[in-house]
C-alpha cells in the first residue's frame, strides 16, 4: 500500500488525511495518507523516503512551505513565482515541488462570485501561504494589496518578490474591501488577533485561511458586525483536489458526503 503524508508543525488540526483517504476509497487506489508532526531537521529524510519510494507524495503546511524547497530538484512555475511549495512528488527520478494553494484560493473566491476589480485587500501575516494569496488576488484582478505583520523583516522578504505590495503597521486595520487572516492565530479556541474592526462600515469581506475550527474569533467578530465571511475550507478542498490530481492523474469529486464528513469531524 502506497504511503502519503502531510507534514507540518502544528499538524493536529489538519483534515487532509480524511480527504485523501476518502478519495482513495472512492477511486479504488491502494494507498494510505497520514499526518506527521515534524521538525526542520526531519525534512531531508522525508524527501529521501520519496526518492526511495517509501513515500509517494507529501503535502507541506506551516511552517515548511519555503524550507522544503532546498531539498527539491524541480519547481513548477507557480512554486517558483511564490517561492512556496505545498505538494511534493517524484517524477522521472526527480523530486518535484508544486503549489496548489493559488488555485485553491482563486476557486474559493470564484465560487462566491467575489468581484475584486478596483478592490483593495489587507493580508494579515507574512508566512508561507501569503505569496500564493498575492498571486491569486492578482489573477483575480485586484487593484491594491497590503500586508500587515508583527515582524517587519518577513514583510520585506515578500516585498522583494512583490514590490507593489504596501506594508501596513500592525494593528492599523485601515479601510479596505477584503481582510484576510493568513496567520495561524485562530487554530486554538482562545486565539485572538486583537484587532479593532468596530469602526469599519458593514459589508466588508473577511476571509480566514484556517478551516478547523470552522469559526475563528476573527470571523465571528466580523460576522457579528455585519460583514461577509468565509473560512478556508473551500480553498483547502480545492488545493487538495489539485494535489490528488498531480499524484494520481485523477481529478476527484468534491461531493456532499465528503463535505459532511469534514463538518462532522
Amino acid at each position: 500500500m502506497k504511503k502519503y503524508l502531510i507534514i507540518g508543525n502544528p499538524i493536529s488540526h489538519s483534515l487532509s488525511p480524511k480527504i485523501h483517504n476518502y478519495w482513495f476509497r472512492k477511486n479504488k487506489i491502494k494507498a494510505h495518507y497520514e499526518k506527521k508532526l515534524i521538525s526542520s531537521e526531519e525534512i531531508e529524510d522525508i524527501i529521501k523516503s520519496i526518492k526511495n519510494e517509501k513515500i509517494f507524495g507529501v503535502n507541506v503546511t506551516v511552517p515548511f512551505k519555503q524550507e522544503v524547497i532546498k531539498y527539491l530538484d524541480n519547481l513548477s512555475p507557480l512554486a517558483e513565482t511564490t517561492n512556496s511549495v505545498n505538494t511534493v512528488y517524484m517524477k522521472n527520478k526527480k523530486i518535484y515541488g508544486d503549489n496548489t494553494d493559488v488555485v485553491g484560493f482563486e476557486l474559493a473566491l470564484t465560487d462566491l462570485k467575489i468581484n475584486l476589480k478596483n478592490k483593495s485587500a489587507l493580508i494579515l501575516g507574512a508566512g508561507g501561504v501569503v505569496p500564493s494569496i498575492i498571486v491569486a488576488l492578482q489573477n483575480l484582478g485586484i487593484k491594491e494589496i497590503n500586508i500587515s505583520n508583527r515582524s517587519a523583516n518577513k514583510v520585506e522578504k515578500i516585498k522583494s518578490n512583490f514590490s507593489f505590495v504596501n506594508e501596513i503597521k500592525w494593528g492599523d486595520v485601515g479601510n479596505f474591501d477584503i481582510y484576510i487572516n493568513a496567520t495561524s492565530v485562530g487554530l486554538k479556541e482562545d486565539d485572538d488577533l486583537n484587532l479593532d474592526i468596530t469602526a469599519l462600515q458593514k459589508g466588508k469581506f473577511f476571509y480566514d485561511v484556517i478551516y478547523n475550527p470552522s469559526m475563528t474569533n476573527f470571523l465571528e467578530k466580523a460576522k457579528n458586525l455585519g460583514h461577509q465571511i468565509l473560512n478556508g475550507e473551500t480553498m483547502f478542498l480545492y488545493q487538495a483536489q489539485k494535489a490528488f490530481e498531480l499524484w494520481h492523474n485523477i481529478s476527484p469529486k468534491i461531493d456532499k458526503l465528503l463535505i459532511n464528513q469534514l463538518k462532522n469531524d
